[in-house]
């Protein structure tokens, strides 16, 4: 199960599930936590869980954590990527609480929900692999106070899952991507075509833009079934910037 904003990350992460016989779905879950899809095992799923999710819309199933549960329990998942986010970029002084709001439901509601929602799979499978995907930006950035905060917040939902969930055979760790080019979120603070670009790059102690794929290829090593004894980890995919810093 991969939730997600449409995008360039959860493109590629998708097409790693492809390249191991999973099907991406897009489903069109709630406003209030974007947009989101399941990766499934069997193509024939697909059919199915669109199916279900508009039934569920049908009978009156609004935004949020009841229509995540109800599809949950119809196409249950034991492995989830988290991966959604947005930024609201702005200083200290126009923050709002809205804000602050909007993106804690976004990156940590959202989150509690999915793994809320396909627990009982993966208590029954006694197998889980739960993937957050925060950001190199935990470590501070300015005029990211909504968004340092919400995903930061992540680190500490996945080393107290990890904590709760070990017996179980369920692992809970975190990718912390840093600049990531080829993406809309990033091209919305620095466009392709700005003089930012080369002067952010050589920021960067790896001399170049993180892209797509190397977010990708992180989630699938903690999604691994293989990778059963890592738990409780913050894996950053920045090119050095977490132990640097940068300013865009």
């Amino acid at each position: 199960m991969i939730p997600a904003t449409p995008g360039e990350i959860f493109e590629a992460a998708a097409g790693k599930y492809a390249e191991r016989e999973f099907l991406h779905v897009p489903v069109e879950a709630c406003r209030g936590y974007s947009a989101h899809a399941l990766s499934l095992r069997y193509a024939e799923a697909r059919t199915r869980v669109e199916a279900i999710a508009a039934r569920l819309r049908t009978a009156g199933y609004g935004p949020g954590h009841r229509i995540v549960v109800a599809l949950a329990a119809e196409a249950p998942a034991t492995t989830i990527v988290h991966c959604a986010g947005a930024i609201r970029e702005k200083p200290i002084d126009e923050t709002s609480i809205a804000d602050l709001a909007a993106l804690a439901n976004l990156h940590l509601a959202a989150a509690l929900s999915l793994v809320q929602g396909n627990l009982p799979a993966m208590k029954q499978a006694h197998f889980g692999r739960i993937v957050l995907i925060s950001s190199r930006e935990v470590l501070g950035l300015a005029k990211r106070t909504a968004y340092s905060s919400t995903k930061a917040g992540m680190l500490g939902l996945a080393r107290t899952w990890a904590l709760e969930l070990a017996p179980y055979g369920v692992t809970v760790n975190v990718v912390a991507p840093g600049p990531i080019a080829e993406t809309e979120m990033f091209e919305e603070i620095i466009p392709p075509d700005s003089s930012k670009m080369s002067a952010a790059a050589r920021q960067i102690p790896a001399g170049r833009f993180g892209t797509p794929a190397d977010v990708a290829r992180a989630v699938m090593f903690f999604a691994d079934p293989k990778a059963s004894f890592i738990t409780g980890q913050t894996l950053f995919v920045c090119g050095g910037t977490s132990i640097g810093s940068i300013v865009f």
